[in-house]
């Protein structure tokens, strides 16, 4: 171990964020892992392991489930916020009292907020009025857990922030690339789930490989148009944080956005889908979002408004693609 005498503090204990405990234990001197459930943070200081989100890895010694926000933040150089993104603003209020000047944030949610349409560092920035850095890229929590090769991007408009993080992150198996394209960033980890969920409704109606790779390609494309109408650099969604996480949770086993889609091709509903859920399907909500915001930036994204319509309106999941194959012929 050659951990730094900083400490941090992972606000959201799901998957992803117990994920990041794991692979970020050496790294640091002390990790607390909070979350909301005190039976969940019981169990896990008593068992050493998230039974619900993370089953079959053991937390590391320096790693605390907590589930006091104000002793979660207590003394941590570095903060990182990975709650669910319906979640985020309430959160964030509530640790607004426990935060001080030395504090480096990180948002590591993937979403969009419902009614403002704010990315999730606006909407953390809006509350505690501090810098945030962003961290994305193609990542399954499991294989990240179990110290599988990974390259994530870290992106911040204050370069040294994200160099900082840059380096205090990087390990063996997690590899992270500066960027200066949060906007970019933000919007690839957003729209990927609702591309993924046309994925997995192309799976469940037993399409094959060339309606998986169409969709997946066309989807990158509306999903660049809209990044960059919001000021987002075309690059960026060539990369890890674009192009990387879309095929990862397009054509990933363990998409949770993707299984919706098989689910719902298989003719279930989406309430029972949803319900049935240990984990949240970032896809679901944020789709509703990606619409308002294709309207207010007069972006064409004909994939995401096919989803809404099965998300929202209760479409047939084949009329939707069928849709889709039958609008007006244009260049590509």
């Amino acid at each position: 171990m050659n951990a730094n005498k900083i400490s941090i503090a992972i606000i959201g204990a799901g998957s992803w964020g117990t994920a990041l405990s794991v692979v970020l234990a050496p790294r640091f001197e002390r990790i607390r892992l909070w979350a909301h459930e005190t039976d969940l943070v019981e169990r896990m200081a008593a068992s050493r392991v998230n039974d619900v989100f993370l089953p079959g890895f053991q937390l590391p010694d320096n790693v605390e489930p907590v589930s006091d926000l104000k002793f979660a933040l207590q003394d941590a150089g570095i903060v990182i916020g990975v709650m669910p993104s319906r979640f985020a603003r309430a959160v964030y209020s509530a640790m607004l009292p426990h935060v001080d000047a030395g504090m480096r944030f990180v948002s590591a949610t993937k979403g969009l907020e419902n009614g403002t349409l704010l990315r999730m560092s606006e909407v953390a920035r809006e509350v505690l009025g501090k810098k945030f850095a962003v961290l994305s890229g193609p990542t399954f929590a499991r294989e990240v857990a179990r110290g599988e090769p990974t390259a994530v991007v870290i992106s911040s408009d204050d370069q040294e922030l994200a160099g900082s993080i840059q380096r205090e992150f990087s390990g063996p198996s997690f590899r992270l690339y500066t960027n200066d394209d949060p906007a970019g960033v933000e919007i690839g980890a957003a729209l990927k789930n609702t591309i993924a969920i046309g994925a997995g409704i192309c799976q469940g109606l037993g399409l094959g490989n060339n309606s998986s790779a169409a969709l997946i390609t066309r989807g990158l494309a509306e999903i660049t148009r809209l990044a960059v109408a919001m000021g987002g650099q075309p690059r960026t969604l060539a990369g890890l944080a674009g192009l990387g996480d879309l095929v990862l949770t397009c054509t990933g086993e363990l998409s949770r956005n993707r299984s919706v889609g098989i689910e719902l091709a298989k003719g279930r509903k989406l309430a029972e889908i949803v319900s049935s859920m240990k984990m949240i399907a970032e896809g679901v909500e944020t789709t509703s979002a990606a619409v308002d915001l294709a309207r207010k930036f007069n972006v064409d994204l004909p994939i995401t408004q096919q989803m809404d319509s099965i998300l929202r309106g209760g479409r047939s999941p084949r009329e939707a693609i069928r849709d889709l194959m039958e609008r007006t012929l244009k260049n590509e």
